[in-house]
């Protein structure tokens, strides 16, 4: 099997993330330029969780994060952090969506996924063979 790895000090490690979050209401509010600052400020916050943003999409209301993480990083932590920057920081420079929704941005809840590098079935067969 073929990795693309990470290393720290004493590991070597393959982690990578799915995020998914949708405005509150489903409000149709994100245009390409909201996207775009969201994206600016995942990454900022990712540098103080050791987290490297991927990529980043999605639609008028909802929002896809790729990351790669450390074993140590506090998954949830980040995530909390990145909606509430985000949630703040946008209704702040966007008059317009605080209009819409005034008190919270996103929905409470999200989806992640890890997305592994091989499918579910090579890594069964790998496990298996050993």
């Amino acid at each position: 099997m073929k990795y693309n790895l990470q290393t720290g000090s004493h590991t070597v490690y393959a982690l990578q993330y799915h995020f998914v979050t949708v405005t509150k209401y489903r409000a149709a509010i994100l245009t390409e330029e909201i996207a775009e600052r969201i994206g600016e400020i995942a990454n900022e916050l990712s540098e103080d969780f050791g987290v490297d943003i991927q990529n980043v999409n999605g639609g008028a209301d909802h929002i896809h994060i790729l990351f790669t993480a450390k074993p140590t990083t506090d998954i949830t932590k980040f995530i909390n952090s990145l909606k509430g920057v985000t949630s703040r920081k946008v209704r702040s420079e966007y008059p317009e969506v605080k209009q819409t929704l005034e008190d919270s941005f996103w929905q409470p809840g999200y989806f992640l996924a890890s997305t592994g590098q091989v499918s579910i079935d090579v890594l069964m067969d790998y496990v298996e063979d050993q």
